[in-house]
């Protein structure tokens, strides 16, 4: 009768060395995750405490405890690492506008509460160094405009969609109204980034932001 296990000693070994092999290949490939992980926090503490241009990645690999090879094997130079700290970092702040929104009445509401999320953000010390003032200048202004048009402006293009279906904008205006709400935000955070005092122009973004939303989306029109 064939159970299905191996036959002979050889076909044991083999299946044993299978077995062994493919258990290293995922200790491997989870040792890189880690590895990759832990340097991309490293550099995303260097590059927030000292800027892009102040941060070399020789100071990354030294920090990050690691051989020139392994930091290598992940990153290629010194632009990917920041590529990849910037995901990570806008990773963060799109989950951040996500949880603000979950409970919003409407996409309306969502768009309100996403949008004063992010300029809230502007102040967080890492969102605002490697996203604000870093990002632009390593990236390039088109390349930078071009992730949030794959990004956030789809998003807002959504809500005000909503907001043309329900009467509170025509719909002839929604998609260029979404690249004014979108460039309204982005300029109240950089503003708010560099800033000699955050903390008063944050107060002063924020109710000038919600101010414009108001005015542009306020409440539905009477049925006539």
């Amino acid at each position: 009768m064939n159970t299905g296990e191996p036959t002979n000693a050889g076909e044991r070994t083999n299946a044993g060395e299978r077995t062994n092999t493919g258990e290293r290949t995922n200790k491997n490939v989870e040792r890189g995750r880690a590895t990759r992980a832990h340097v991309i926090e490293v550099a995303t503490r260097l590059f927030a405490e000292h800027g892009y241009d102040g941060t070399s990645i020789e100071t990354v690999q030294a920090a990050a405890g690691i051989s020139r090879g392994s930091l290598y094997h992940h990153f290629p130079g010194k632009e990917a690492l920041f590529w990849a700290v910037l995901e990570d970092v806008g990773a963060w702040v799109g989950q951040q506008g996500e949880d603000l929104a979950r409970d919003a009445p409407d996409p309306v509401a969502a768009l309100r509460a996403g949008g004063l999320a992010w300029i809230r953000l502007a102040g967080n010390p890492v969102v605002r160094q490697i996203m604000l003032i870093d990002a632009p200048a390593v990236l390039g202004w088109q390349r930078w405009r071009e992730i949030d048009e794959q990004g956030p402006l789809g998003v807002i293009r959504d809500c005000l969609g909503y907001a043309a279906e329900t009467g509170r904008i025509e719909h002839r205006h929604a998609d260029t109204f979404a690249h004014i709400v979108l460039a309204a935000a982005n300029e109240v955070a950089m503003m708010i980034a560099r800033a000699d005092d955050p903390a008063a122009a944050l107060i002063a973004g924020e109710s000038a932001f919600a101010e414009f939303l108001d005015r542009l989306l306020g409440e539905a029109p009477p049925a006539t």
